[in-house]
């Protein structure tokens, strides 16, 4: 059976990792919510550009592929042999969740889409985004949260 696509990441990166990701992403609500709403503002402008892990592996593997077909076109054919291997591996962390460079990528604190949107949602909430939220309809719920 797949791993979910929310779990299958951290589910193949060792807890002690996972740990320090969640630590951090805790450090950084309390340091926000100490410096108020303006720093909030800041720090979500800068979650919205921050690269998740999808993406990290997305240009990785495109970069090395790449320079594998570059390296195959000019120098010697065997190169070909890389793209292939990394679409080998792509295709692996789609279905699993794992592929070589994860380890590597998560102890440099990427993190995947969901842990940088668990603290996207403790901003807001602090921030005071969700307080009317049980007055509204659900469509306007929605709509608030995505802001």
């Amino acid at each position: 059976m797949l791993p979910s696509t929310a779990d299958r990441v951290p589910d193949n990166t060792s807890n002690v990792v996972n740990q320090e990701i969640r630590r951090q992403t805790e450090r950084n609500v309390a340091h926000y919510a100490a410096a108020g709403n303006w720093a909030i503002d800041r720090r979500l402008q800068e979650l919205d550009r921050e690269w998740d892990m999808e993406r990290i592996l997305e240009a990785n593997a495109a970069t090395v592929s790449l320079i594998g077909l570059t390296l195959g076109a000019a120098i010697n054919r065997k190169w070909f042999a890389l793209p292939a291997v990394v679409s080998g591996f792509l295709l692996q962390h789609a279905l699993q969740g794992w592929c070589p460079p994860l380890p590597i990528f998560r102890r440099l604190g990427v993190r995947t889409a969901t842990e940088i949107n668990e603290e996207r949602m403790a901003l807001k909430a602090l921030r005071g985004d969700f307080r009317q939220a049980e007055q509204n309809s659900p469509r306007q719920v929605v709509a608030d949260i995505q802001r």
